[in-house]
Formats: C-alpha cells, sequence, structure tokens
C-alpha cells in the first residue's frame, strides 16, 4: 500500500480565493499608480488566468488587448517593475484582511502536523506573495510548518508544465506515489499529473468549468465538519469532508 507521506498545496485559489479580490484588485492599483488607464474587470480577469505568472500575464495582456502599447524601457523591465508595485497593493490587501483562507484547509494542514505528514508548497506565485498569504491567514509562524515553498521563478517553466512539482519532489527526496496535491485549476492539474502526483482539485468560480478530468477527486472546497463539501466528480461519496484518512485512501485505491 502507498503510504500518505506528503501534501502538497497549490496556493491562489486553493489556500485562498486569492484571485477575485486579492491579486485582480491588486492588478488594478498598480495600473493606477502607472498612470496607465488600465482596468481588469472579473470577467476579463478570469481569461487571463489561462497564462501562468504575474509577469507573464502582463506580457500577455499587453501584446493582446493593448497591441500600440510601447513598454519602456523594454517590455521585461516594465512588466517587472509593475508586477513589483501589484505585489506590494497584495500585501496590503492580505494585511487589511481581505482574503480569507478556505473552508478546511487550516484544519487539514494542522492534521497533518500533528500526525507527521509532511508539508510543502508548490505555486506559480512569487516568493514574496506566498509568504504573506502564509502568515496573514495561518499565522505569522506558519511559513516554518512547509519543509518545502516552491514558488514564483524558482523553475525554469511554471504551470502547466510540471518543473515547480518536479522541484518539490526532489528537495523532499520524495516519489510522487507518496505525495497527494491540492490544487484547484486545469492548469496546475496538469502540472502535477506530468510529475506523476495524485491531485485533488477545490474549485472556484474561475476554474469550476475547467477540464478536471485528470483530478482523483474534484472538490467545491476541502469542506469541515460544519460545513460539507460538495463532490463534483470522482471519490468515495461517504465523506463529507476532507481528510487524511481520505487522502490515503485515494493513493490505495487504483486509478480509473
Amino acid at each position: 500500500m502507498m503510504q500518505l507521506q506528503a501534501l502538497i498545496f497549490d496556493v491562489d485559489g486553493t489556500l485562498a480565493e486569492t484571485e477575485r479580490d486579492g491579486h485582480r484588485l491588486a492588478f488594478n492599483r498598480a495600473f493606477a499608480d502607472f498612470d496607465l488607464g488600465w482596468d481588469w474587470p472579473v470577467g476579463l480577469y478570469g481569461k487571463l488566468l489561462t497564462v501562468t505568472g504575474g509577469k507573464e500575464r502582463i506580457q500577455h495582456y499587453v501584446e493582446h488587448y493593448k497591441p500600440s502599447f510601447v513598454p519602456e524601457p523594454d517590455m521585461e523591465t516594465f512588466c517587472k517593475a509593475l508586477h513589483q508595485a501589484k505585489t506590494e497593493h497584495f500585501k496590503a490587501i492580505l494585511q487589511d484582511g481581505g482574503v480569507p483562507v478556505r473552508p478546511g484547509v487550516q484544519r487539514l494542514i494542522q492534521d497533518a502536523r500533528k500526525q507527521g505528514v509532511r508539508l510543502a508548497i508548490a505555486s506559480t506565485s512569487t516568493l514574496d506573495n506566498v509568504l504573506a498569504l502564509l502568515q496573514t491567514t495561518l499565522g505569522p509562524n506558519s511559513p516554518n510548518w512547509f519543509e518545502v515553498i516552491a514558488a514564483g521563478d524558482m523553475v525554469p517553466e511554471k504551470k502547466p508544465a510540471p518543473d515547480i512539482y518536479l522541484y518539490t519532489l526532489d528537495k523532499m527526496a520524495l516519489s510522487p506515489e507518496h505525495c497527494l496535491v491540492i490544487e484547484d485549476s486545469h492548469q496546475g492539474l496538469i502540472a502535477a499529473t506530468r510529475a506523476g502526483l495524485n491531485t485533488v482539485v477545490t474549485v472556484n468560480d474561475y476554474t469550476r468549468h475547467h477540464d478536471l478530468s485528470a483530478a482523483r477527486l474534484v472538490l467545491n472546497h476541502l469542506g469541515d465538519p460544519h460545513r460539507p463539501y460538495t463532490v463534483l466528480s470522482g471519490g468515495p461519496r461517504q465523506a463529507y469532508y476532507f481528510t487524511l484518512e481520505l487522502a490515503q485512501l485515494l493513493l490505495s485505491s487504483p486509478k480509473h
């Protein structure tokens, strides 16, 4: 039987609902700082999320929506500076308590710590954003709970490439058969499965219509005893919130 040894978490949209009311607002505030006159409404931002990585998302937007815009002094420098301003706004939004942790996340992480299941982060978000989110939602010392925090530009290619997950597995010296990933999107799911990892997806408003057929289990959220989840596809239907026992069952049962 494959023994569960580690849980690996994505961050944005998985640990917390960061995208619509966190990153999107931060981008718009950064655009105002730079006097760009740009605005990313909710619907457009959903389309832009198909591009992983904030700097990459800015470049994609310029190329496809503002082709006449000439970045100064060049595209790379412009995107880096704009993204840094956006990061500072995102941190401020977090400090104001604008992004709560998703249902079941804190409970599952605490249970893993109690039972000796190792924890890691694998995210396309910048390290600064990840640390800020962890500290404001889970507590000042929470980054120390995670054996590996793989984020941002630590690897050559971002999701859906498997690089960030392969990096995490290498740092933890674990085979994928002993780990379970918690993700929220098609891009993240593909990245994890390409690395050979079993994956549970907890959808949000931006990802509930993604192709998630490669996931072992798709839920609306991880759930809690007082707030049951809804199973959208896969997995045992008798459980009503996600536990380490259920994670072990998914690793032990054959894929369909």
